[in-house]
């Protein structure tokens, strides 16, 4: 599969809100370096959204961007240049497999990551990468919602976790979990799954981790509710700081008691609780 590559000349802050906006449209990675902006979104779907993509960036001024097609096989070489190591509290090690391994550190998280989203580089990753890796999972059932590469769902099968279920509704993001989940040795306790929230009805979980982005955690949660048990945990992410109030108000309107939220960034992770 081919992707394209959107370059945008922005500011720290204009980066954020873009990613947010973005993210509501098929682009599934992000990377930002030297002030640039870089959204990637595969080449198939480019023509669907290219008008309003463009109407979106005029919308907030930006003026210097430039398409780029990023062809397949392409893919691993560029990010065997670009993807440094990211360490998360000196607890969890996320690389590449040409990267060093971390034995001093908890867990040594091996990802190719392709096109998947889920790298840890991205603030909301960092930040439920931190979060997950902070529970204790032993003996429980995990949803990963909107999994990328499954790296979530692989930290919580290492801290325990009896299954995981890794949903995500891009082919290639579920191609790159089963190679990310074979990498890391949690195979047989994490299950990659093709599809929407609709793929989890009927299903129940003690812990659901859902980083995708505003609107659809928005129009997706009273789905999460009903497949999470009591006393579980509902950690979502992929919304700014500004996001909170809403995802708060909605949570709460569903019987879901706030427990929390931790920043980096200006992006947020909330933590709420069936009772």
């Amino acid at each position: 599969m081919n992707y394209v590559e959107l370059s945008i000349e922005c500011s720290e802050e204009l980066s954020d809100i873009l990613v947010a906006e973005l993210a509501d449209y098929p682009f599934d990675s992000f990377a930002t370096e030297f002030g640039v902006l870089k959204a990637y979104i595969p080449h198939e779907r480019m023509a669907d959204c290219y008008e309003r993509v463009e109407a979106l960036l005029a919308r907030y001024g930006v003026d210097e961007h430039h398409y780029v097609v990023i062809e397949a096989q392409n893919w691993n070489a560029l990010w065997e240049s670009n993807f440094p190591p990211v360490e998360v509290d000196g607890v969890v090690a996320i690389r590449a497999p040409f990267h060093e391994p971390y034995p001093d550190y908890r867990h040594d998280i091996v990802i190719m990551p392709k096109m998947s989203f889920g790298t840890g580089h991205h603030a909301t990753t960092y930040l439920m990468s931190r979060t997950t890796a902070s529970r204790d999972f032993a003996g429980k059932r995990v949803l990963d919602m909107g999994s990328g590469t499954g790296v979530l769902a692989i930290i919580a099968a290492k801290c325990g976790a009896e299954s995981v279920d890794a949903v995500d509704i891009d082919e290639w993001a579920y191609e790159n979990s089963v190679e990310n989940c074979r990498e890391n040795g949690v195979s047989d306790r994490v299950t990659p799954m093709l599809g929407d929230a609709s793929a989890i009805k009927g299903k129940h979980y003690d812990t659901i981790l859902a980083n995708i982005n505003r609107n659809i955690l928005l129009a997706d949660m009273p789905n999460y509710v009903e497949a999470l048990n009591e006393g579980g945990e509902l950690i979502m992410s992929g919304i700014l700081e500004g996001d909170v109030e809403a995802i708060r108000t909605r949570a709460e309107s569903l019987g879901l008691v706030f427990e929390g939220c931790d920043y980096k960034d200006g992006w947020a992770v909330v933590v709420t609780k069936k009772e």
